[in-house]
C-alpha cells in the first residue's frame, strides 16, 4: 500500500507542480532589549547546546524548546517544538555489528526529536528531528507537509530543504464510524466516544472502594520498543551508523505523536541495533518468512526486556503491504514483533503504525470498509488500518479503536501499563518525571493545567500537598489504602489498589498461569481465560463440539482433523488419543465466515450419532495475515483434570514448571488470603498484608477514615508529628504558665501572712 506513495512523494519533491517546494529554514532566537522582545532568524539549524550530558560527556544535549521558520508554498510556518521526553528510556542502548563481527554497544544516544504545533493554528501538529537538518512532518489542519534536507550526489545539504505537501490528514466528521479531530472543544471525537463506550462495559466483580472509574482506556499505556536496522537499510543510509539510527528514531518519533493523540499510548525506545556488517538473520522478500526468522533471533539473541521488537529493513517485500507483524503479540517474547519495509520517514512511520497496531490486536479494515461498517470519509486519504488511501493517513478508524479496547479488556497488553520511571535526558523540570532535586513534576504548563497544577509549582509541592498527579493522587493527597486504581478486566486479571503512601498505582499484573477461571471451566494463560467454548464463540459464534467429535476427527490426521503439521509443513499429524482435545478446534456450528482471519481449505462438517443423539462437528482453518491458524485449540486450554494444552499436546499442569508464591504452608498459597501474580508475588486481599498475606490489617471504612488516617504517607506523617509536637508545646506553655502563676499566688499569700 505504501511503497507507491513513497515513490510518488519523492517524485513530487523533484518538481511536480503544486506538490513540492524548497525552503531554507531558520531557527528563531528570542532577543530581549529595552524596546521589548524580538525574534532573530538564525540560518544555523543546529539545536545542540554546549552543556554536555553528565552520564556521557561525549553525547551532545539538545535544546528542550525551540522554534523554526519554514517558508514554503507562499506561506510562512512557525514551528514551536518541545523535546519529546518520552521517546528514550533511561536504559536506552545503541549497538552495531563491527566489520569483524563484534557487537559494539554504547549506552544512551543523541536525542534531537521534537513534537509541537504551528504557532497560532489550533489543531496543528509537528513531529521533527534536528540531528541533521529538519526531518519529519507537520500539518496546518488543511494540508500536511513533509520536510527533509535535499540529498545531493555526495551528501545531505543541511541548508536547502525539500518540502512536499499532501491534503489534510484530518478526517471530516461525515463518517460516523471513524475518529474525528474537531477544533470545537464541545464536540467529542469518536476516539473519546469509543473509550467511554468501552469504559462503560467494564464490570466490577467485587465491592471495593473507588475514586471514580479508572480503566485500561483512560490510563496512558507505554510500549517499550526495540528497533533493529538490517544491513540493507544501513546501505540505504549511505553506510552511516549515525544516519541509520537518526532515521529510525525519526520514524519512531512520528509514530509516538500519532499513538499519543489517537490511542493514549506512548512509544518508548529501549534499544536500537544496527547490522552494519551483515544481516544476522536471513532477510527474505517474503515478509512472513523474515518475520519468523527475526522473532527467532529476538528470542535467542536479544537480552533486553522489551514489549515489542521491530525490524526496519531496506529489503523490498514482494507483498501488497510494506510490513508484517504477529496479531496480538505484544508482551510475548516469541510473537512480540514485526518487520517494516524502508521508505521516507512519513510512509515508514505509517507502516510502523500498522504493524504496531497488529501487535495490539487490530485487524485490517478491508471487509468491514467494503461493507460500510467503518469506512473513512475519503478513500483518497483512508485510515491507518485500511488497504485504500493514496496519501498518508494519520487516524485510526472506530473499528481499530474498538479492537484495541477489546484486546486490552480481554487481558492482552498487560505489560503496557508500567510507565518507565526515568528518562535518558538530563533532569529538567516540566518533563513529567520526578527526578533528582524535584518533589513533583506534572509536566508541561498545558499538562499541569489539566491535572496537578494546583499541587505542584515549579516542581515543588505546594503547602500541605503530598502529591500532584498519578492514579493514586486525589486533590493533592494520597488515595487511601485499598482504593482501586486499575480495575480487573477479566477472571484472570487482578485489580490494583493504592498503597496509601504513594501517588503511583502498583504495576499491572495478572494471575499466574494455571489458575481456574470461567466457573472452573477454563485455565488462565497469559492473562486470559482459555476454554474451547470461548474460542469457538469468539471465532465462529457457537459453542465447542462434544468430546466424541475430537476423538473421531483429530485422530485421523487430515485437513479436517489433526494435531497440526509435521516439521516439513506438508503432512498433517494425527493426534494421539490423550491429545485430541488440544488439536483441531471443533465447534457445534459455524458462521459463514470466521470473525477473524481468512478461511483456507474446506470446512469440516460431520454429524455423528452417539448414545441416542446426534452430535454436530464443525471446524475450519481461519488463518491470520501473520500465518497463525486460529483453527487449533489454544495453548493453556484445559484438556483434563490438572491438564493443559501446549503445542497441541495435553500435558500435566506440573510440567509447565509454574512457580509458586509464598504461603503459610505449601498447600496455602498466599495463606489463602491473596492471589499469586505472574510476577510470582502475592497480591493480598483487602484486609491482609505481608509477602505471604498472613498479616491481618483491616482497611478502615473510608467514611470513618478522618483525622490522622487521612494523612498517611511521608507528608502526612510530618503533619501528624508536627500536630502532636505543637500540642505538647502548647500544653507545656499553658501548664508552665499556670504553674508559674500558681507559684506567685502562693508566694503572695505567704508574703502577706
Amino acid at each position: 500500500m505504501l511503497a507507491l506513495p513513497c515513490l510518488l512523494l519523492a517524485a513530487s519533491v523533484a518538481g511536480r507542480s503544486g506538490d513540492g517546494d524548497t525552503a531554507r529554514p531558520a531557527r528563531l532566537l528570542l532577543q530581549r532589549d529595552g524596546d521589548g522582545d524580538a525574534e532573530l532568524r538564525d540560518p544555523r539549524l543546529d539545536t545542540r547546546v554546549h552543556s554536555r550530558n553528565q552520564a556521557d560527556p561525549q553525547q551532545p544535549v539538545h535544546l528542550a524548546q525551540t522554534s523554526f521558520l519554514v517558508k514554503a508554498f507562499k506561506t510562512s510556518f512557525i514551528l514551536d517544538l518541545e523535546l519529546n521526553h518520552d521517546l528514550l528510556s533511561s536504559d536506552y542502548v545503541e549497538r552495531h555489528v563491527d566489520e569483524d563481527g563484534t557487537m559494539v554497544q554504547s549506552p544512551g544516544g543523541e536525542h534531537c526529536y521534537y513534537h509541537g504545533r504551528l504557532r497560532g493554528i489550533p489543531g496543528s501538529w509537528a513531529a521533527l528531528s534536528t540531528c541533521h537538518g529538519l526531518r519529519g512532518m507537520f500539518s496546518d489542519g488543511n494540508f500536511s507537509y513533509g520536510i527533509e534536507p535535499v540529498q545531493s550526489s555526495s551528501d545531505w545539504d543541511l541548508d536547502v530543504h525539500a518540502v512536499y505537501r499532501m491534503p489534510s490528514l484530518q478526517l471530516t466528521p461525515r463518517c460516523p464510524e471513524c475518529t474525528q479531530n474537531s477544533n470545537d472543544s464541545d464536540i467529542e471525537s469518536d476516539t473519546d466516544i469509543a473509550m467511554e463506550t468501552f469504559s462503560e462495559g467494564l464490570k466490577r466483580s467485587k465491592r471495593q472502594v473507588r475514586r471514580g472509574q479508572r480503566t485500561v482506556q483512560t490510563e496512558t499505556k507505554y510500549i517499550e520498543l526495540m528497533v533493529v536496522n538490517d544491513h540493507d537499510l544501513f546501505i540505504q543510509m549511505r553506510r552511516s551508523t549515525s544516519q541509520t539510527r537518526n532515521f529510525a528514531k525519526a520514524v519512531v518519533n512520528m509514530v509516538d505523536a500519532i499513538y499519543k493523540e489517537q490511542l493514549n499510548t506512548r512509544i518508548v525506545l529501549v534499544a536500537m541495533e544496527t547490522w552494519s556488517s551483515q544481516n544476522m538473520v536471513s532477510v527474505s522478500d517474503d515478509p512472513l518468512v523474515t518475520l519468523r526468522n527475526f522473532m527467532k533471533y529476538r528470542k535467542e539473541s536479544v537480552k533486553e526486556r522489551v514489549d515489542l521488537a521491530h525490524l526496519f529493513s531496506g529489503q523490498t517485500f514482494l507483498n501488497r503491504r510494506s510490513g508484517a507483524a504477529y496479531i496480538g503479540g505484544v508482551c510475548s517474547s516469541t510473537r512480540g514483533g514485526g518487520v517494516n519495509e524502508y521508505g521516507n520517514v512519513g510512509p515508514m512511520a505509517i507502516t510502523l503504525c500498522q504493524t504496531l497496531g497488529q501487535n495490539l490486536g487490530m485487524m485490517w479494515n478491508k471487509e468491514r470498509s467494503a461493507a460500510g461498517d467503518c469506512r473513512c470519509p475519503d478513500p483518497w486519504l483512508g485510515c491507518i488500518m485500511e488497504d485504500t488511501g493514496y496519501y498518508l493517513p494519520r487516524k485510526f478508524s472506530r473499528c481499530s479503536v474498538d479492537e484495541y479496547g477489546r484486546f486490552l479488556q480481554q487481558g492482552g497488553g498487560s505489560c503496557l501499563f508500567n510507565k518507565p520511571s526515568q528518562l535518558l535526558d538530563p533532569p529538567e523540570c516540566g518533563n513529567g518525571y520526578v527526578e533528582a532535586g524535584e518533589e513533583c513534576d506534572c509536566g508541561s504548563p498545558l499538562e499541569c493545567s489539566r491535572a496537578g497544577g494546583a499541587c505542584c509549582k515549579k516542581c515543588t509541592l505546594t503547602h500541605d500537598a503530598m502529591c500532584s498527579n498519578g492514579l493514586c493522587c486525589h486533590r493533592c493527597r494520597y488515595e487511601l489504602r485499598g482504593v482501586v486504581c486499575r480495575d480487573a478486566v477479566n477472571d484472570c486479571d487482578v485489580a490494583e489498589t493504592c498503597t496509601g503512601d504513594s501517588s503511583k498505582c502498583p504495576p499491572n499484573v495478572h494471575k499466574l498461569d494455571g489458575y481456574m477461571c470461567d466457573a472452573a471451566q477454563g485455565r488462565c494463560y497469559g492473562g486470559r481465560c482459555r476454554t474451547r467454548d470461548g474460542q469457538c464463540q469468539g471465532l465462529w459464534g457457537h459453542s465447542s463440539a462434544d468430546r466424541i467429535c475430537y476423538e473421531k476427527l483429530n485422530t485421523e490426521g487430515t485437513e479436517k482433523g489433526s494435531c497440526g503439521r509435521d516439521a516439513s509443513g506438508q503432512a498433517w499429524v494425527p493426534c494421539s488419543k490423550p491429545d485430541v482435545l488440544c488439536g483441531f478446534l471443533l465447534c457445534s456450528n459455524l458462521t459463514a465466515k470466521p470473525r477473524y482471519g481468512e478461511l483456507q481449505g474446506d470446512v469440516t462438517s460431520l454429524t455423528l450419532y452417539h448414545k441416542n443423539k446426534y452430535l454436530d462437528c464443525h471446524g475450519g482453518h481461519a488463518v491470520l495475515e501473520d500465518g497463525t491458524d486460529l483453527g487449533f485449540v489454544e495453548d493453556g486450554t484445559p484438556c483434563g483434570p490438572n491438564m493443559m494444552c501446549l503445542d497441541q499436546r495435553c500435558l500435566p499442569v506440573a510440567t509447565f514448571n509454574l512457580s509458586a508464591c509464598p504461603g503459610s504452608s505449601p498447600s496455602r498459597i498466599c495463606s489463602d488470603h491473596g492471589t499469586c501474580s505472574n510476577e510470582v508475588k502475592c497480591i493480598c486481599d483487602a484486609d491482609y498484608t505481608g509477602k505471604d498475606c498472613s498479616v491481618f490489617d483491616p482497611v478502615l471504612d473510608p467514611d470513618l477514615m478522618e483525622g490522622p488516617e487521612r494523612h498517611k504517607g511521608p507528608s502526612g506523617t510530618n503533619i501528624i508529628i508536627g500536630s502532636i509536637a505543637g500540642a505538647i508545646l502548647l500544653a507545656a506553655i499553658i501548664l508552665g504558665g499556670t504553674g508559674w502563676g500558681f507559684k506567685n499566688i502562693r508566694r503572695g499569700r505567704s508574703g502577706g501572712a
